[in-house]
């Protein structure tokens, strides 16, 4: 359901249930999470591409599962409840993963697809990606992936995905703040790659570092942000390779990390 190859410190996961749009079902939810756990205590890994097989990255969750449990004696309430705590979950595991996530997108992400694509700390589209939240035109408002879109976008973007549920081409997406790039079809996951590259030559320590703190400032109000980025920041100072890295920098030489 979910494939793992590591190399060069990269670890590439893949969703690879093609034929049912890689939708985020129950089980596959699971699987999502479970991979992600092994990953956050693997010290060989120092960052993370997701990707996916197929023309769509993901369509959200599985409607199909989900009316089916419209039998159930609370009309499937429980189920529907489940389901979302569990996506939420999984998208607080990726924020909260030590390493970098970067989003390799090929097809179309729509819904909690798109709100998967959003939640990851990087993202690659190629340039046939498309993007949407299209819970509107099913009298069902994408309330869940709200979060994510509205913390990676201005708000009138952001609304606008939300209330409309029109497609986004990549291009628009990229100029909205949605991906970080895009490039030729075919080519995501490599740049991806690439990209995770980059982030795998850095201090993991400093790395982790980092996005802890980003996404921790980001829920407070300027003068605490400032109060707690400037303690990190002194934290950080003391650190070894922090020590490395600056000492390298003055004496022009490449610093060896110990990630710590």
């Amino acid at each position: 359901m979910v494939t793992r190859t590591d190399a060069d410190g990269i670890a590439l996961l893949v969703l690879n249930r093609p034929r049912l749009r890689n939708t985020l079902s129950e089980a596959m939810l699971a699987a999502l999470r479970e991979t992600l756990r092994t990953i956050a205590d693997d010290r060989a890994v120092r960052a993370v591409v997701l990707a996916a097989e197929g023309a769509v990255f993901s369509a959200g969750h599985d409607l199909k599962e989900i009316t089916g449990r419209r039998a159930d004696p609370d009309g499937g309430r429980a189920y529907v409840r489940q389901l979302m705590e569990s996506c939420s979950a999984l998208m607080q595991d990726i924020m909260r993963l030590p390493q970098p996530v970067i989003a390799a997108v090929e097809g179309t992400a729509t819904a909690a697809g798109c709100q998967l694509v959003a939640t990851c700390d990087l993202a690659v589209a190629a340039e046939t990606a498309q993007f949407c939240t299209p819970g509107v035109h099913i009298g069902l408002f994408c309330s869940t992936p709200m979060v994510a879109l509205s913390r990676n976008l201005a708000a009138k973007p952001a609304l606008e995905m939300l209330l409309t549920g029109d497609m986004v081409p990549a291009e628009h997406a990229c100029r909205i703040g949605l991906v970080n790039r895009v490039v030729p079809a075919g080519t995501a996951r490599a740049e991806a790659r690439a990209l995770a590259r980059k982030l795998a030559a850095k201090s993991a320590l400093t790395v982790k570092l980092g996005k802890q703190t980003f996404y921790r400032q980001l829920e407070m109000g300027v003068a605490d942000a400032y109060r707690y980025a400037s303690e990190v920041m002194v934290e950080n100072m003391m650190a070894r390779d922090a020590q490395e890295g600056i000492g390298a920098f003055v004496e022009k030489r490449t610093p060896t990390w110990e990630d710590r």
